[in-house]
């Protein structure tokens, strides 16, 4: 029996139990080792060196699959480029009440409402520990405990906890699902924020001998005025580079599935158009230069292809795995090789942000 087979039929049979279950059952398959390594060599044109970080290959799992860091290795060896844990918070927490993760399978989207459920720093920190030395890219995806006092403070503690470990950071303002985090988006609170942040950074670079990026991850609800403050501060502070997008808030153009007005933030295939449109109009805001992160509806090669030419150095994906499986991996690497083949490009380099003005010009709907 074939691989993509046994995988259709895994599917099928995490699409028999509650979507938060599934997930569990999934994360403890790779734990065990039984999803399989990808034997695929990697096209070189696909690698990517950005910061002081050599990228095998463009594609990352998102942040929110492994909040707890359990499997990045066994990621890692499924094929992604790089993976990123997390969101993780200061303290422990148990997340929202459940049921708090919904398929859409009509729409094939995701909307969840979490809340940051994850086991907070120290647990986090043995788990790096742990593995250390060994290879692949891992970022660390830092967020504030729904409780906190001062959120500035909960975020700088991330930067502190792990800047001996991670790889690079991002710092996520933009999930919709703690009340009042996405209002740090506003210029003053985000000036305030990314002050912090990049303090915590610098100090932790005098003490390391090495710079930690810092990326901002926003979210794609933000009109284009604040989209434009949000750019300027990230270039003021000298941001290292930022992820567009978390998940939105709109349910624009759902099919009438049973869970569409469920509470939380949409993720997957209805995100593509508006998360794309966003990146656009980011990579046109800050320049050629500025690393970005394309997140949002990426579930094919052509997917992960428009999200590059619309401005992103790379691409991360989540939701989409819940209906295709981790065969997708290996998919989108070769049909970007096959791209760069059908465009004449020497390297992936060569088409990022290329339809960036088409794009940041596209309407929503």
């Amino acid at each position: 029996m074939s691989f993509s087979l046994l995988e259709k039929l895994a599917l099928k049979g995490l699409h028999q139990m509650d979507a938060e279950a599934a997930h569990g059952v999934t994360i403890k398959a790779l734990k065990t080792g039984l999803v399989p390594t990808c034997a695929r060599s990697a096209d070189t044109r696909l690698s990517r060196r950005i910061w002081d970080l050599q990228f095998p290959n463009p594609v990352g799992m998102a942040a929110g699959f492994d909040k707890n860091g359990e499997v990045p290795d066994a990621l890692l060896k499924a094929g992604f480029g790089f993976t990123e844990v997390g969101s993780v918070t200061p303290k422990p927490q148990p997340g929202n009440p459940k049921p708090r993760v919904f398929r859409l399978p009509k729409d094939q989207g995701v909307i969840n409402r979490f809340g940051f459920n994850n086991e907070g720093h120290i647990a986090l920190r043995q788990r790096m520990e742990a593995r250390k030395g060994r290879p692949g890219i891992v970022g660390i995806n830092v967020g504030a405990n729904k409780d906190a006092t001062d959120r500035v403070a909960d975020y700088v503690a991330g930067i502190d906890a792990f800047a001996d470990l991670a790889h690079y950071f991002t710092v996520n303002v933009s999930s919709p699902n703690t009340p009042g985090l996405r209002n740090l988006q506003a210029r003053d609170a985000l000036a305030e924020l990314l002050s912090g942040v990049m303090s915590a950074r610098d100090s932790q670079t005098q003490k390391l001998g090495r710079k930690v990026p810092v990326l901002l991850k926003i979210a794609p609800d933000v009109e284009d005025r604040e989209l434009s403050e949000i750019c300027e501060e990230v270039l003021a502070k000298q941001v290292d580079g930022l992820i567009v997008s978390n998940t939105t808030i709109s349910r624009e153009g759902l099919s009438a599935d049973a869970n569409a007005d469920q509470a939380g933030g949409l993720s997957g295939r209805p995100l593509f158009r508006r998360s794309t449109i966003v990146l656009a109009k980011v990579r046109k805001l800050v320049g050629p230069d500025l690393p970005l992160i394309g997140v949002g509806g990426v579930d094919s090669a052509e997917a992960a292809w428009a999200k590059i030419t619309a401005g992103a150095d790379l691409v991360q994906l989540y939701s989409a795995l819940v209906y295709e499986g981790m065969g997708l991996v290996g998919q989108i690497l070769d049909g970007l090789a096959e791209q760069l083949d059908r465009n004449g490009f020497s390297s992936l380099q060569d088409a990022v942000g290329i339809n960036a003005d088409g794009w940041a010009k596209a309407s929503l709907t």
